[in-house]
């Protein structure tokens, strides 16, 4: 989803591979660009939208994949104020099928890939990178223009340039961070899309008021994995003068600094505080075989790399804060994060607890939290959605805060993945959830068949798995960014 640092482990997590690998499928023509103009390549009909130029082209079988810049204004509601480049990507199959537009809600991989909702209306898929991550910052950078109305703008534009291009039905789609941007696309932009998959998308409605996360973490997993994650993360702790020197040589020996944070001893916290929703955020149940099982006899090496391994040590240097300077702006001007707390290890061994967003941000940078904006999007989500769909990973900590609906929702269905984390997705739902949650996405996308109308037990997604396309390596990042 976003660029690996040193540390990140990588864990393959076959989206859509539970059961949808040998799925019946349509048959998959060569990619053209010829269903609403014979005459013209679709490259060509790209490039002829103003403000679109190309970046590269990278072919794949059965498909055009371009990577593009589209300038946008900085100010949507004072255009004259400036311009910037946005890259975006667009995987295109035939102009005759539904599109999906997806954002990850950070930087867009230049890769082809297919999501999900992709793989199962057999789509052409938009996918964009969000504003502020860089190539796509403005220079200079006016932080104030950095929030969800205007990446919502962002995508607004997009869809309404791409639209004559491609005229089917539309879907937004994310997960995680981008689950939160197809929601407030939506919020925003109700006309523009078809449908909304929301994947893991955390709703922090008040900022201040975390004790969901504190109860989820007192349940989650088993008894006994809790407590060899609890005991790893207090001996970290415990043992924080002996590491804090290993933590200095290894920060030396790779150039990190701690300017942002405010040293290396917060740093060092805040690397440890993550462990155990790292864990749970990344790992499964039977991942927990891997953790320290007697963690006050273990070596201080064996603490050191299964919180590196989990957390990661370059996390809250200022060389690994950098990229995702805008992600934590937004969450402590507009987004929220949680803070948890730590009933098993004393205070004493506690300097800072959970540090907010402001301590991840460089001062240079002002920030101001608006706390109506969250709960403006909670309220018209619960009381006017309408073909949106949400799915959660039984174990993903980020879940312990959701979306939800109220009697004004139409067709809209919340639905947790069992054992899954912030991988989830549709292919993990039990089976009967499974078929109604493809057979609304096929139906909003316009491509049900009758079979499926009558009976959502035989939604099949219509593309065939793709090895390439379709396996996503889910990069193990801090557990405080969604």
């Amino acid at each position: 989803m976003r660029k690996a640092l040193r540390w990140l482990l990588a864990l393959a997590v076959l989206i859509g591979t539970l059961s949808t690998a040998g799925a019946a499928t349509a048959a998959q023509p060569e990619a053209t660009g010829t269903s609403a103009s014979a005459d013209t390549d679709i490259k060509d009909r790209l490039l002829a939208i103003p403000g679109m130029s190309l970046i590269e082209e990278k072919p794949y079988t059965g498909y055009r994949f371009f990577v593009l810049n589209y300038t946008q204004p900085i100010d949507h509601r004072n255009p004259s104020a400036g311009t910037f480049q946005q890259r975006i990507t667009v995987l295109h199959k035939d102009t005759s099928r539904p599109t999906v537009f997806y954002t990850g809600g950070y930087n867009v991989s230049t890769t082809p890939s297919r999501r999900e909702p992709t793989q199962i209306v057999d789509g052409n898929q938009i996918s964009m990178e969000y504003r502020f991550f860089t190539p796509s910052r403005p220079a200079p950078a006016d932080w104030s223009k950095l929030d969800i109305w205007q990446a919502a703008s962002d995508q607004h534009r997009i869809f309404k340039a791409l639209k004559p291009v491609y005229g089917q039905k539309w879907l937004s789609t994310g997960g995680s961070k981008g689950g939160m941007t197809a929601t407030y696309y939506e919020r925003f932009y109700p006309r523009d899309m078809d449908g909304v998959v929301a994947y893991v998308a955390p709703n922090d409605v008040v900022n201040d008021e975390d004790s969901a996360y504190d109860r989820f973490f007192r349940h989650v997993g088993t008894k006994e994995c809790r407590d060899k994650l609890n005991a790893v993360q207090r001996e970290a702790l415990v043992r924080r003068a002996p590491l804090e020197k290993k933590y200095e040589a290894y920060a030396a020996e790779n150039g990190y600094t701690f300017t942002t944070i405010g040293g290396l001893d917060k740093a060092y916290e805040a690397v440890v505080l993550d462990y155990v929703w790292g864990f749970w955020q990344y790992s499964l149940l039977s991942d927990c075989a891997t953790i320290p099982a007697d963690a006050a006899h273990a070596t201080d090496d064996a603490i050191w790399d299964t919180v590196d391994t989990i957390s990661g040590f370059s996390a809250y240097a200022d060389q690994g804060l950098e990229t995702y300077t805008p992600y934590y702006y937004q969450a402590g001007t507009q987004l929220g994060a949680p803070t948890i707390h730590f009933p098993y290890i004393e205070k004493r061994y506690i300097k800072y607890g959970y540090q907010p967003p402001r301590n991840f941000v460089p001062r240079s940078i002002p920030m101001k939290f608006q706390p109506w904006v969250m709960r403006d999007v909670d309220s018209w989500v619960r009381h006017h959605a309408d073909h949106m769909l949400y799915v959660y990973g039984q174990n993903d900590p980020w879940g312990a805060e959701r979306f939800g609906f109220g009697k004004g929702a139409h067709d809209s269905y919340v639905f947790t993945a069992p054992g899954l984390n912030h991988g989830a997705n549709v292919a993990g739902l039990v089976p009967d959830q499974k078929a109604l949650a493809t057979a609304r996405i096929l139906e909003w996308a316009g491509v049900a068949s009758p079979t499926v109308r009558a009976d959502p037990s035989a939604a099949k997604p219509l593309a065939k798995y793709d090895a390439k396309l379709d396996k996503h390596d889910v990069e193990r990042e801090p557990a405080l960014r969604p």
